[in-house]
C-alpha cells in the first residue's frame, strides 16, 4: 500500500535541509518552490494549451508567494523558474527524446501521466542544460516532489529515469 503523499511544505522543508552548496538558505527555498511551480506550469500549459510567456505572466502576478494545494510556499527563484519554463518548450523535443529513450520499451511518453511528465521534462532539463547544478541535488529534488504528488508509488520510477539520462547527458 502506497504511503500518503507528504504535504509540499513537508517536502521543501525537506529538501532544504540536505546540504546545498552555493545558496542560502532563503535562495535554496526559493529554488525548492520554483521547481515545484515550474512542475505545475508545465502541467497547466499541457492541459490548457497555454503559451508559455502569458503562463509566466500568470505566476508571476498571481501565483508566487501564493498557494499551492492550500498550502503557503513563500518566495520563489523567479528568474529560474522562467527559464526552465521558457527552455523546457523550446528544447522540449530534444527532452522528450531523451526521456522516451530511458521508458521501459513498452511505454511511450504519452501513457506517462500528465504531472510525472512535467517533473521528467523539469528534471530533464536541469540535468541536461543547468550542468551548474549537482545532479544528485536536481535528482533528489524531483523525486521528492513526485513524493509530494503521489507519495512512494511513482518515486522509484522518476528516479530510475532521471538517473538514467543523468548518466547519458553529465558525462
Amino acid at each position: 500500500m502506497a504511503e500518503a503523499p507528504q504535504s509540499l511544505q513537508a517536502v521543501i522543508e525537506q529538501l532544504n535541509a540536505a546540504d546545498k552548496k552555493h545558496l542560502s538558505l532563503k535562495d535554496k527555498r526559493a529554488r525548492t518552490v520554483a521547481r515545484l511551480v515550474l512542475v505545475q506550469a508545465l502541467y497547466q500549459m499541457e492541459l490548457a494549451g497555454t503559451g508559455v510567456e502569458s503562463v509566466i505572466r500568470e505566476f508571476s502576478d498571481f501565483r508566487f508567494d501564493g498557494d499551492i494545494e492550500g498550502e503557503t510556499l513563500g518566495a520563489a527563484d523567479e528568474a529560474f523558474f522562467a527559464e526552465g519554463l521558457r527552455s523546457v518548450v523550446k528544447e522540449q523535443t530534444e527532452i522528450d527524446g531523451l526521456i522516451s529513450e530511458h521508458l521501459a520499451s513498452n511505454w511511450r511518453l504519452e501513457r506517462v501521466d500528465t504531472t510525472v511528465r512535467a517533473i521528467l521534462r523539469a528534471g530533464t532539463w536541469e540535468l541536461k542544460f543547468r550542468t551548474d547544478i549537482g545532479k544528485e541535488v536536481v535528482i533528489n529534488e524531483y523525486v521528492e516532489i513526485t513524493k509530494a504528488f503521489f507519495g512512494d508509488h511513482e518515486a522509484p520510477f522518476v528516479n530510475g529515469a532521471l538517473d538514467a539520462i543523468a548518466k547519458v547527458v553529465r558525462t
